[in-house]
């Protein structure tokens, strides 16, 4: 029971890894909120779940109201906060600079950069010392491919946002690091393989495929067990790090 009695906010918690962390987090006996725009697909996700264990709060994650809501409703109804996993993401589009739609960029940054940030801004005051704060960037976060401008650019910056945060919170005994999956078999990267797909001519799901030494998309579990090492204390001395889950991607 690597969590028990931990109390986790989890955001992006409609979406295939969200769930599956949730889903492994409640295993290990914690506590989850979870934290979607889409409210019908919250529901849908909780469905599953033991409902003792588990809040649902609609939210805008770029929204500094919504996410202070969020934050109060995990504190009124578990307690102070163990775990933030800052999951939420939009990929925006593929094209190239000049004609790089700037509504997009925006969106994608406000999703990615500024969630994670409010995230960490409002939940830190209410966090227990010794915590852990996991933000989901991606194997795009150490690369660069043409015409992927929004996403990949907000998968950098979050790792400077963990950097920023590791330095002031190791006080408290607080981690923070960025989790980086490869592709992995969901909708969202079905959708990322889609736009890239036309882009390109090619079949986008064999074209990841090729990129990964390991030959094959990885699985929202197998990514959700990597968020648990970061989130338990099982990664008590890794702190300002980027855990690549990527399949050799890139290497």
């Amino acid at each position: 029971m690597k969590l028990k009695d931990k109390n986790c906010i989890a955001t992006g918690g409609a979406g295939s890894l969200g769930v599956a962390t949730a889903r492994l987090f409640l295993d290990e006996g914690a506590n989850v909120v979870l934290v979607d725009r889409d409210e019908d697909a919250l529901k849908a996700a909780a469905a599953g779940l033991p409902s003792e264990h588990v809040e649902t709060v609609a939210a805008d994650v770029s929204s500094a109201n919504d996410v202070q809501h969020y934050v109060e409703r995990a504190v009124a109804r578990f307690g102070p906060i163990d775990v933030l996993f800052s999951n939420a993401g939009n990929f925006g589009a593929v094209a190239p600079i000049a004609d790089y739609p700037e509504d997009v960029f925006d969106a994608v940054q406000a999703v990615h950069v500024r969630g994670a940030f409010l995230a960490a801004k409002h939940a830190v005051p209410k966090m227990r010392d010794g915590g852990s704060i996991v933000i989901t960037s991606s194997v795009a976060g150490t690369r660069g491919d043409a015409g992927v401008y929004a996403y990949i650019t907000a998968k950098h910056a979050q790792v400077g946002l963990m950097r920023c945060l590791a330095k002031e919170l190791a006080p408290r005994r607080i981690r923070v690091n960025t989790i980086h999956p490869g592709p992995v078999d969901n909708g969202f990267q079905h959708a990322v393989e889609d736009g890239l797909g036309r882009e390109m001519g090619v079949d986008g799901a064999a074209f990841f495929d090729q990129l990964i030494p390991l030959g094959r998309h990885g699985g929202a579990d197998e990514i959700a067990r990597s968020v648990l090492y970061l989130a338990s204390d099982d990664s008590s001395f890794t702190t300002g790090t980027t855990l690549m889950v990527d399949g050799g991607m890139s290497a």
